[in-house]
């Protein structure tokens, strides 16, 4: 069974660039995870108290007719998703809650993560806003935005004299 979640549309807004993370090997993301600083964020440091917060990856991808976003998001629910479109500004946010414990529970390690999370990303020029769609399926959020026809590529036929 397959959730839409759904898009929020707004005009106006600034966004700075877009970032996407890749399978190679990125410094930043070392360092993020080494100190818990992250260079593209306000605050500099942010101390480390042996809890990990929630900040699920995403992967960005463009193919011919429209750009696709995807991130891995086990145990969020629907209710607790908001995708917001700010025209060329697609912002992600969410939680994760973390489960209840009872009183005579001893935890031997506590590895997953819980909290909140935002994640914002520029598009480029030539996206269709009122043709985005969103799905949350198995615990993978899919976001198509599509290309407006005029910014997709088109053949051009050569002719010789």
């Amino acid at each position: 069974m397959s959730n839409d979640v759904a898009i929020q549309k707004q005009a106006g807004g600034v966004g700075s660039a877009g970032l996407a993370r890749s399978a190679a090997w990125d410094p930043f993301q070392a360092m993020r995870e080494l100190f818990r600083w992250d260079p593209f964020q306000a605050g500099a440091l942010v101390p480390f108290h042996g809890v990990t917060s929630f900040a699920p990856d995403f992967e960005v991808k463009e193919n011919k007719e429209s750009f696709v976003f995807r991130a891995d998001l086990p145990g969020v629910a629907e209710k607790d998703l908001q995708v917001q479109l700010n025209d060329n500004r697609l912002s992600v946010s969410g939680k994760r809650e973390s489960e209840k414990t009872e009183q005579n529970e001893t935890f031997y390690t506590t590895e997953r993560s819980y909290g909140s999370f935002t994640r914002s990303f520029t598009l480029p020029e030539g996206t269709d806003a009122e043709k985005a769609h969103a799905e949350l399926k198995n615990g993978v959020l899919t976001i198509a935005i599509p290309k407006r026809p005029e910014a997709q590529p088109r053949k051009i036929n050569v002719t010789s004299k």
